[in-house]
């Protein structure tokens, strides 16, 4: 394989996130990547970087640091089956427990209390964007 071929293999990192399903639109993985919440190999990404086999991309998405391994490239979506084909979760499992357990006694309600109040549903948008 030439060169070329091997440029013509790489995909953009926006379209990768959005093709694994990290990200519902690559509208929304580039704003991410503009925004400073995703790093490839320990360092700010742009959403145009492109990405190589064995990269770790960090990156933060509803108040929990992610960490994922590219195994393949991908620049088309793919059904949720077949997303670990491509990534690797490396998330640390203390780090899922952790936030698991903020999520639980953040939204806790006793029975009977009805819906949340406005107040109580801005606390908890602010819980999830932090």
């Amino acid at each position: 394989m030439n060169t070329a071929d091997a440029e013509r293999d790489k995909v953009r990192l926006d379209k990768w996130l959005w093709s694994v399903r990290i990200y519902k639109s690559r509208k929304l993985a580039a704003e991410a990547c503009e925004g400073g919440k995703v790093k490839l190999n320990g360092k700010s990404a742009k959403a145009a970087s492109k990405i190589q086999i064995g990269d770790e991309i960090h990156l933060f998405k509803d108040g929990l640091n992610r960490i994922y391994k590219v195994l393949a490239y991908l620049s088309k979506r793919v059904g949720a089956p077949l997303v670990s084909q491509y990534m690797e979760d490396l998330t640390p499992e203390d780090e899922l427990i952790n936030h698991q357990i903020a999520l639980r006694s953040a939204f806790h309600r006793p029975r009977g209390l009805g819906r949340p109040t406005k107040k109580e549903r801005r606390k908890m948008d602010d819980i999830m964007d932090n």
